[in-house]
């Protein structure tokens, strides 16, 4: 296959690059070339002044997704007619190749498309059309919400991973969102202005509560079932709410698993020591009247751990923590439990991949997780970390483990991260599901699985929880139960400012 890029050549970006590098090694790609002619969108003026302020202010480097590239080294296009165009500025003619895809960020053609919807502040739907069909699409999420240069690269990022994945044939079924509106031609020198007062406000305001307070804080709620209905039955918060399981301050507790074994019930944590800026393992004994004690380590590494996904299987317990720090997903055994765990096996090297949970499913084991892209030639991956969905598939939890054909089977930063073990209800697998579509964590939702196989991945998300009465905070973030106990996690509000300086 011919492919030609169409870019806008008065501003080359590394993304584009990536993008070329990475189509050109697809099989069955014979030539590639590059159509660099002017783009007819306006970038808004101001715009690069914007992101260097952002830059300065947030301490960025400018080496993502939108910094400057060479791309003359790749072949321009030709007289001969190319099989295939990938139009990333939507001006290209109809009849210029057989086919044709265009690329449009909330139906907007161009990186200004892709601007204005950020500075709207929505999470931008992505769309690679051939004008009767969408061939692909996502909704993409960013690490660091309203700033728009990490904003903006986060979305360029997956948006190479979106499309080359479409070139080499794979399907998204994410819907994306018909909203569009009209590129900025310009941004006001008065908008910056008001941008940047915004924006070193909110970095003081932030580094003011780093130093006075430990934050990010999560905490974990649990409750006794006692033969109630679960919240995947209640589709709602329980009336009785929660009992919140109490830290020293001087740590957190987050993605709560409780788990069964040998005759009782041991609830792991996510341990995060903030003396340490890291996460360990712990685990406290659940009696009739809730835990007993406080949670104790029983894994720690060199490298951060939460998430700490646990199950038993052949009358062993055994853990996939998370690990996408070190780039690996592991496979751990208990052999003292609660504690003694020992790593078994590498199950996945070489991802920076997020919450990966297991289930079994027609006669195979599935591993779950978001993955963030990997630039070729980076040693870890950039773009976000919720919002694409990878797939692997094993005959034993074990392994050898297999990434799905159609990796990423998702991308959509509203449902494609996990948030607790994968669970049968009623006939069908229901998947609870992180909502980041308004920053990390911020509401817990309810997906059933409607296609699990080797030719594809198809859910949908019936129900959206989030915090409120029954979960005082801002954020919901992981659910999980076992046969007695059901546990929860978000985030809790921190005092003021002027009540930590007696005011």
């Amino acid at each position: 296959m011919r492919l030609r890029l169409r870019l806008d050549g008065r501003r080359p970006r590394l993304w584009q690059a990536q993008l070329l590098r990475r189509v050109a090694g697809l099989p069955g790609v014979e030539a590639i070339e590059i159509d660099a002619r002017p783009g007819s969108d306006v970038w808004p003026a101001n715009a690069d002044l914007l992101f260097s302020l952002e830059s300065l202010i947030h301490r960025l480097p400018r080496s993502g997704a939108s910094a400057p590239a060479d791309l003359s080294a790749w072949p321009q296009a030709g007289r001969a007619r190319p099989d295939l165009i990938l139009d990333l500025c939507g001006d290209v003619e109809s009849e210029a190749a057989d086919a044709i895809w265009r690329l449009t960020f909330d139906g907007c053609a161009g990186e200004a498309g892709l601007l204005a919807s950020l500075l709207d502040g929505r999470a931008p739907g992505i769309a690679l059309s051939d004008g009767s069909r969408v061939v692909a699409s996502g909704r993409t999420g960013t690490e660091r919400r309203g700033v728009m240069l990490t904003s903006f690269d986060d979305a360029l990022f997956r948006t190479v991973s979106l499309l080359s994945a479409a070139v080499a044939g794979r399907r998204e079924p994410s819907p994306i969102r018909a909203d569009a509106d009209a590129p900025p031609a310009e941004l006001p020198a008065r908008e910056i202005l008001a941008r940047t007062g915004r924006i070193l406000a909110h970095a003081i305001a932030q580094r003011l509560y780093h130093l006075c307070y430990h934050a990010p804080h999560w905490r974990v709620g649990w409750r006794r079932l006692a033969g109630s209905p679960d919240v995947i039955d209640l589709r709602r918060h329980p009336d009785a709410g929660w009992t919140t399981l109490p830290d020293d301050g001087r740590r957190f507790y987050a993605d709560p698993f409780p788990l069964d074994h040998r005759g009782e019930t041991w609830l792991f944590v996510e341990d995060y020591v903030h003396a340490l800026a890291k996460g360990i393992v712990s685990a406290v004994r659940v009696g009739s009247d809730g835990p007993i004690g406080v949670p104790v380590p029983v894994l720690e590494e060199a490298h951060h751990l939460s998430y700490p996904f646990v199950f038993v299987r052949d009358g062993e317990a055994w853990m996939v923590p998370e690990t996408g720090s070190a780039g690996t997903i592991e496979l751990y055994r208990a052999t003292a439990f609660p504690g003694g765990w020992v790593k078994e096996a590498t199950l996945v090297s070489g991802v920076v991949a997020s919450d990966a949970t297991l289930v079994e499913h027609g006669g195979l084991w599935w591993m779950f997780a978001t993955v963030r892209d990997a630039p070729l030639g980076a040693a870890l991956g950039s773009g976000s970390y919720s919002d694409a969905l990878h797939l692997w598939s094993a005959p034993d939890f074990r392994g050898p483990w297999t990434p799905h054909a159609h990796n990423p089977v998702l991308v959509d930063v509203a449902s494609a991260r996990p948030a607790g073990r994968i669970v049968a209800r009623g006939g069908a697998l229901i998947r609870p599901i992180q909502d980041c579509t308004e920053g990390y964590g911020r509401a817990l939702a309810l997906a059933r699985i409607d296609r699990l196989d080797a030719d594809g991945y198809a859910q949908t998300v019936e129900t959206r929880l989030t915090a409120g009465p029954a979960w005082p905070g801002t954020r919901l973030h992981t659910l999980n139960r076992s046969a007695r106990l059901e546990c929860i996690d978000g985030s809790a509000r921190s005092p003021r400012l002027r009540t930590m300086l007696g005011r």
